[in-house]
């Protein structure tokens, strides 16, 4: 770490990069999401236990896209904290 201080430019884009971080971290959720649905969607099982298992997955993947829009959230408003100052 050095005792000089960045240029602006360079500090302005550091204070973009933890947004940056919680937009792919939202946007890695929500393919994790579709690939929980493609997945209980194309399971080849019937039966009581196989929908409570797709009952479940199901539920996971809106866990998952429920925590990125959250993500995404938190980035909007950290951009819009930055921004202000």
């Amino acid at each position: 770490m050095s005792a000089v201080p960045a240029p602006r430019g360079e500090q302005a884009q550091q204070r973009y990069e933890p947004a940056q971080g919680l937009r792919a971290h939202s946007a890695a959720l929500l393919r994790h999401a579709e690939r929980l649905r493609a997945g209980a969607v194309a399971l080849d099982w019937k039966g009581p236990q196989a929908e409570a298992f797709r009952w479940r997955i199901e539920a996971l993947a809106d866990r998952c896209a429920t925590a990125a829009a959250g993500l995404a959230r938190s980035a909007d408003q950290l951009d819009a904290t930055v921004r202000t100052r």
